[in-house]
């Protein structure tokens, strides 16, 4: 059975924003970012090297450049949620991710490191958001490339699809090459 591109491209679907909040949701999203370490350990466990370097569409990152691209991502996002709650509206500097993911710390650091990093710093991201307020939720930052102001519940909810976006695409190669 073929698989479709888009489908290659967004094995759980395309992102699609929350009109609102609330403590339910808010949870949902703080639970997928708090166990993407621990699901990405099991993504990649017991995977050789010909398979970590395999893409997991034609054209797509391979999983040391999606795991790497996590940690990139993800590091972008604590910083991003630090500024909006330390300054009034910052405008955050947005990467050509793309290009992030073909430097030599993506090509020639262990895949381990940034499983480490992850873990480290999945648990200082979540102790930030277990611990903000109603009011705090609703700051936000200034993202130049969409144009757009993003308050801090809704990049919650981005990357918490974002977790399982990327682990989805680890495991979905993961089921069809028979891994």
């Amino acid at each position: 059975m073929e698989v479709s591109l888009e489908k290659l491209m967004y094995p759980i679907g395309r992102f699609v924003p929350s009109a609102d909040f609330n403590s339910d949701k808010l949870a949902s999203w703080i639970g997928s970012i708090r166990s993407l370490p621990l699901l990405l350990d099991y993504c990649i466990q017991n995977l050789d090297e010909v398979q970590l370097n395999t893409p997991y569409r034609p054209g797509g990152w391979n999983i040391i450049q999606v795991v790497h691209h996590m940690a990139d991502s993800h590091m972008n996002a604590y910083i991003r949620l630090k500024l909006a709650l330390t300054e009034e509206t910052p405008v955050i500097t947005p990467y050509e991710e793309q290009l992030w993911a073909e430097l030599p710390d993506v090509t020639l650091v262990p895949l381990n490191v940034s499983i480490t990093l992850l873990h480290a710093l999945h648990r200082r991201w979540t102790t930030v958001l277990d611990n903000l307020t109603h009011e705090q939720w609703e700051r936000q930052y200034y993202h130049p490339g969409n144009k757009e102001y993003v308050p801090l519940w809704q990049m919650t909810n981005n990357y918490g699809w974002h977790c399982s976006h990327h682990a989805e695409h680890i495991l979905s190669l993961r089921k069809r090459m028979g891994w």
